[in-house]
């Protein structure tokens, strides 16, 4: 019989209980107790709002809607970059019981129709455009003629008819919602086929961000700088919900990410908190403006969706103030969070691990068979909790194949658990390499070649290979001033220092990578480029 010490399952132990609350009754529970703190703070018009204030706006936005039909239930679209209008209806939706469905930015025609159609979607709130996007006029080549666009005087009528309603209905829908239902559609950024529609509850997301902003140990004296995007879990609930659940203020720097706007907003909001992916760390680093910036009011923040180099780390935590700063591991259908590291944790267990399992979640590492393999050993990641999604919309099969019978979220990632109970994310299965019979995890590649000095950024695939079946490729960004390094280059510096069949036989210098909105480097996309830059 193996020792439960040395199997790869933990379960998160709590302090505190889980929060038995709809999103609208944290709202409530925040503005009674901080009525007068600011709650937002949006840099780019110079607007803001305390707890009283914000929820005056939800709630006129709430009964706004109601005046339209919106029914607990209904699917209600918001298809915009950040700004208030996006929070005001985060909230409206869930005050009322509807599904906020979130539509991405960067979506064109045909993915927006499909998310329309597949949602069942009744209403769209909107930007008209935004830089060269023509949200109003994709909607009208798609004959949507469902919306109500934001800064326009359609949202102007809205907001009138919620000052004139009767503040009874709210109280009315409010004693129909439970916790439990749903409140929230994500797509995922589908690699193979159409999105899925990530299914998330009050349940999922409140507390998931409340337990974030636990770890990081937020109060009402926080400040949350949120350069991320709302329209993902990582914008929407581990910002406003993570922020808001105990009475922090949310600030939103800007539309998009933007790294002299983001040092701004730090400087001048006196931001404890900021948030953001790897690659967004590291160009407020190397901004030329950088030493112009105060940040010394920053402690905290989280850097989650793709591992952390060592070195930029370090840099954050001395060079940006933030000793306290967290590496978050998660994926959309889990609300996101399941693992997270501690404020107290040293810089490698930042950097080589994604922390330990999420109060009130259990995780296990498992092979091809679904058996829990012993601590140290590579497998499957799996989680199971109050943050897995109630499931993909109205698409069971895809559902099934995600969630086992067990209520398992299957997250597709390769992981291994220390004796600690620290988790490593060593490879998706789908990004693994096979090179003659060895399996080759690309972040050990990675790792090893970000500490050349000449190499500002880095990412490793598999390419196909008629001798080997697959070979490494590094896609490498060069530092400012430095010489493009070649494949003999990059050979002489592994040699002796990484194993021969670790050694990227193809280099490409580039200036940047194919990246999703919320800065996820798209290795699918670069393993289809790279067979026209090979010729294959």
């Amino acid at each position: 019989m193996r020792n439960a010490a040395q199997v790869s399952y933990a379960s998160g132990p709590a302090t505190t209980e889980l929060l038995g609350q709809t999103i609208g009754e944290m709202l409530d529970a925040a503005v009674a107790a901080h009525p007068d703190r600011e709650a937002l703070v949006e840099c780019a018009r110079g607007r803001r709002w305390t707890f009283a204030q914000l929820r005056e706006q939800v709630d006129r936005l709430a009964l706004g809607l109601l005046t339209l039909g919106i029914q607990k239930g209904d699917r209600v679209g918001i298809w915009a970059p950040n700004c208030a209008e996006w929070v005001f209806t985060q909230y409206a939706t869930a005050r009322i019981g509807a599904i906020l469905v979130n539509v991405n930015p960067a979506y064109r025609t045909s993915e927006v129709e499909y998310v329309i159609r597949q949602s069942g979607m009744r209403l769209m709130v909107s930007a008209t455009s935004f830089r060269t996007t023509d949200y109003a006029g994709m909607l009208a080549e798609i004959g949507f003629d469902d919306v109500v666009f934001i800064g326009t005087p359609q949202w102007g009528d809205l907001l009138e008819r919620g000052r004139t309603g009767d503040p009874a209905a709210l109280d009315e829908c409010a004693a129909t919602l439970t916790f439990d239902q749903a409140i929230n559609i994500q797509y995922t950024s589908g690699t193979t086929g159409f999105p899925k529609g990530a299914t998330l509850s009050h349940h999922n997301i409140l507390n998931n961000g409340y337990f974030v902003g636990e770890g990081l140990g937020y109060t009402e004296q926080d400040r949350v700088c949120v350069p991320v995007p709302l329209y993902h879990c990582f914008g929407m609930v581990m910002g406003v919900l993570g922020g808001h659940s105990h009475g922090s203020c949310v600030v939103l720097p800007a539309p998009v990410f933007d790294a002299e706007q983001t040092l701004e907003a730090v400087h001048r909001e006196r931001c404890t908190s900021l948030y953001g992916v790897p690659t967004m760390f590291i160009a407020e680093l190397a901004h030329p403006r950088f030493d112009e910036f105060d940040l010394t009011s920053l402690r905290t923040g989280v850097m989650a969706g793709s591992p952390c180099p060592v070195e930029v780390m370090e840099r954050v935590i001395e060079r940006m103030h933030m000793p306290e700063v967290a590496i978050c591991y998660g994926m959309t259908e889990t609300s996101p969070v399941s693992t997270m590291t501690s404020r107290n944790d040293d810089v490698q267990a930042r950097t080589q691990t994604i922390g330990t399992v999420m109060p009130f979640v259990e995780v296990k590492v498992i092979d091809g068979e679904g058996l829990v393999v012993r601590r140290g050993v590579p497998g499957e990641f799996c989680t199971r909790g109050y943050s897995v999604m109630l499931g993909y919309w109205d698409d069971p099969e895809r559902t099934a194949e995600a969630i086992d019978a067990g209520r398992w979220m299957h997250t597709g990632d390769i992981a291994t658990m220390d004796a600690d109970g620290r988790l490593n994310i060593v490879g998706r299965t789908k990004d693994m390499i096979l090179r003659g019979g060895e399996n080759i995890y690309p972040r050990e590649i990675e790792e090893f070649l970000y500490r050349h000095p000449d190499v500002g950024d880095v990412q490793v695939i598999g390419v196909p290979d008629e001798r080997y079946g697959e070979e490494i490729m590094a896609w490498i960004v060069m530092r400012p001033g430095a010489e493009p390094l070649t494949v003999a280059a990059i050979r002489e510096y592994s040699t002796g220092r990484l194993a021969h069949f670790k050694i990227p036989r193809y280099v490409h210098i580039v200036d940047g990578f194919p990246m999703t909105v919320t800065g996820k480097v798209r290795k699918v996309e670069m393993r289809e480029m790279a067979r026209d830059i090979l010729g294959g």
